[in-house]
């Protein structure tokens, strides 16, 4: 059992060269581009008393927005309202990201401070999508790093031979009803999908 960190460094040795070196402490013209490029984003942030929560986020390649070399605005889509890691933001003004293009095997990776800004300036950046966010998340890069391919090589994410089938699953309106004991009525995933369509 490992239990502190100088423990766990002795079982491993010190990270050099590029895995040391790549860590940059704003957006240069590659992670731009990369940033341009990407259409989904894991949002991972942690509450006051250390409960974490890793949050999907999605739209066209880009709605992440790089507003300077050291900023980046993630306007809010409708969702569930749950506002975990809104929440959590505002409890510790921390987050991470892992931006991820559909094809590529690297990630990239953006840890810093955030803050959820609600001004009418800040949603304006916004005018030109369907809808006006409201709220963006505004994250204060301090680490931006592009993560080696070999995750992403090993699950064969991207390969069209290793995808699965939606139907291994139930549909989904049946794992809820078996997870929250509810008997609503249950719908086809094609029946989700339309569903959702107008919050897309």
């Amino acid at each position: 059992m490992i239990d502190s960190a100088a423990d766990l460094r002795d079982h491993y040795p010190q990270p050099t060269g590029r895995a040391v070196d790549k860590t940059l402490d704003h957006l240069d013209a590659h992670c731009r581009r990369f940033l341009a490029l990407a259409p989904f984003a894991v949002l991972a942030s942690g509450d006051a008393s250390g409960r974490l929560d890793a949050s999907p986020r999605g739209g066209a390649p880009g709605f992440v927005r790089v507003h300077d070399e050291r900023t980046l605005w993630l306007p809010d889509a409708p969702g569930n309202n749950r506002l975990d890691s809104f929440s959590n933001i505002a409890e510790t003004g921390r987050a991470g990201l892992l931006f991820l293009i559909p094809g590529v095997d690297e990630t990239l990776r953006v840890n810093g401070s955030a803050r959820v800004r609600v001004e009418p300036e800040v949603l304006g950046a916004f005018s030109s999508e369907r809808r006006l966010p409201r709220a963006v998340l505004e994250i204060t890069v301090e680490e931006a790093y592009l993560h080696c391919a070999k995750a992403l090589m090993r699950s064969r994410l991207w390969r069209a031979d290793a995808q699965t089938p939606r139907e291994a699953l139930p549909p989904t309106s049946q794992i809820l009803n078996d997870q929250t004991g509810r008997a609503d009525r249950e719908e086809t995933q094609e029946e989700m999908a339309a569903r959702y369509a107008p919050d897309l």
